[in-house]
């Protein structure tokens, strides 16, 4: 299930960079582009969104001893929403006053309009290129996770095979003894038998020596 979460995680990651270079390019696009680019930036936030719901419910489903580190992952994810739909509004909103003054030919707002859409695109950059640092960190903390995960499985997997074997000795063993002790005991047995027999004859033999001896005199 976690797989499934860490999916969700890299594409989550890949979407929200692209959104991010796009609003980013938006101030310089030229008209019918910008509309384009606008309303696919619209359509990628929903495609996000659906993915942060899709990680909430798989985050819901993790058990709750384990849950914490996915949650505050999951916070993380939704103020960096958050912060995207702001950036996204604030370019729309540029993109509209833009327009405005190219109507209006007022040369000295619209550069300052660039100037700010200079700035912000700059910090979009760097947000970006830090979600992408994040999402590499966790794809290798991820593999180095399941490596781990592997090593231990196959250390538990030979400890179990060391304790079917010796078990299977000590069943061995233990056949052995019933053995040698089932022997013992017939044998003990046999040596009873014997010694009864020998008595019977024994004082068989006495009571035939008297009962001669009393006939002779």
């Amino acid at each position: 299930m976690s797989s499934d979460f860490e999916g969700y995680e890299q594409d989550f990651a890949v979407l929200t960079a692209e959104i991010t270079n796009k609003i980013a390019r938006v101030p310089r696009l030229p008209p019918d582009e910008k509309k384009q680019v606008v309303a696919n930036v619209e359509k990628q936030l929903e495609e996000a969104k659906e993915l942060l719901e899709q990680m909430d419910l798989e985050v819901r489903e993790i058990p709750p001893q384990s849950r914490g580190m996915y949650s505050n992952r999951m916070r993380s994810y939704k103020q960096e929403m958050g912060k995207l739909e702001t950036d996204f509004k604030r370019s729309r909103i540029a993109y509209s006053d833009e327009v405005r003054n190219e109507l209006l030919g007022d040369d000295g707002n619209s550069s300052e309009n660039q100037r700010a859409h200079l700035l912000d695109n700059t910090e979009r950059l760097e947000r970006s290129s830090r979600r992408l640092e994040a999402g590499y960190q966790i794809a290798v903390e991820t593999e180095q996770i399941g490596q781990e995960m592997l090593e231990n499985l196959s250390h538990d997997r030979e400890k179990i095979q060391r304790a079917r074997e010796r078990l299977r000795e000590t069943d061995a063993n233990l056949g052995k003894s019933s053995r040698v002790l089932t022997g013992m005991l017939r044998r003990i047995i046999q040596n009873r038998i014997l010694i009864v027999i020998l008595a019977i004859v024994l004082v068989i033999t006495i009571l035939t020596a008297i009962t001669l001896s009393v006939r002779r005199h």
